[in-house]
């Protein structure tokens, strides 16, 4: 299966790669997907987590096979299906699923996001939920899976503490993050790194609002100065949101900085491409601070 399928710049589309797990329809971005093979064998890892199937080395590369349904409590494991193998956060991991059905292309506005009934804010592991020829495919939140494995491949917030005392800085930031979790955490850290003006949104389009209604009103300058923007999120993607600033000749000169678990080399292209002035992965927030410090300074 052809898993690089290439969408144009900014367009706000996602290719969503459908599967199976216990006869439900699961979803990841295809952009966050390496490759799909059959299962094999995989060595087991003394004292593990118990959703850590073990560890397996296709082509010198070593993979941590996870085991997808522990994760989601959803049946036994069988030592059968597919690995999904992934990269993102700078980590390769493969996800042991049942079956693979295929790549659907969608646009972030047909993406539902999930309300308190189906899983709390910061606990729940499903990003989104679309409707797709009359059934729901659940997007999950494989960053929020493997942070709860293993914590060290979240944000590391002791990056903040080692950047020592710092001046209070009014420069206005504007932050578009769908994650409740990450959002907070990154407004925490931005505060704690002296930062003190900021504006944090639930996704690209809440952010392009605030841009568009500080323009009208002749304010821009004083709210906005920085765009932190993650990429995968609900109404408006990052990219989306990056071109749009960009394409504008009263904002292309606001800094933006795409800070996302999915910067590898291709989405560093086009996030280049479409003008974007800094791009980091998620963990590095200690290098998100000295980006915001160098593009506002």
């Amino acid at each position: 299966m052809d898993t690089k399928i290439l969408l144009e710049n900014g367009t706000n589309e996602l290719e969503v790669l459908e599967f199976i797990l216990d006869g439900n329809s699961y979803g990841i971005n295809v952009a966050k997907v390496k490759e799909i093979i059959p299962y094999q064998p995989v060595t087991p890892v003394p004292n593990a987590h118990p959703s850590i199937e073990g560890i397996f080395m296709p082509r010198e590369t070593m993979i941590t096979a996870i085991d997808l349904k522990n994760c989601l409590q959803r049946g036994e494991f069988h030592a059968s299906g597919l690995f999904i193998i992934t990269n993102f956060n700078k980590l390769d991991i493969a996800f042991h699923v049942d079956n693979v059905v295929g790549i659907h292309r969608v646009s972030w506005r047909d993406i539902i996001k999930p309300d308190a009934t189906v899983s709390t804010t910061e606990e729940g592991i499903s990003t989104g939920i679309i409707k797709y020829n009359d059934k729901l495919i659940i997007i999950l939140d494989f960053e929020k899976i493997v942070s709860d494995i293993n914590p060290e491949t979240g944000l590391k917030i002791a990056e903040i503490d080692e950047l020592g005392e710092r001046e209070r800085r009014d420069v206005p930031v504007l932050i578009a993050e769908d994650s409740v979790l990450l959002n907070k955490l990154i407004v925490d850290s931005l505060k704690k790194a002296g930062y003190q003006n900021l504006i944090h949104t639930k996704n690209g389009q809440e952010a392009y609002d605030i841009i568009q209604k500080c323009k009208e009103e002749g304010t821009l300058k004083e709210h906005v100065q920085c765009i932190i923007t993650d990429i995968e999120m609900p109404l408006m993607d990052g990219h989306r949101l990056t071109k749009l600033v960009k394409d504008d000749p009263e904002t292309a000169d606001i800094p933006i900085v795409i800070f996302s678990s999915l910067v590898n080399d291709e989405m560093k292209r086009k996030g280049a491409a479409l003008g974007a002035n800094a791009q980091l992965s998620k963990p590095e927030i200690g290098n998100l601070v000295k980006i915001v410090d160098e593009l506002t300074r």
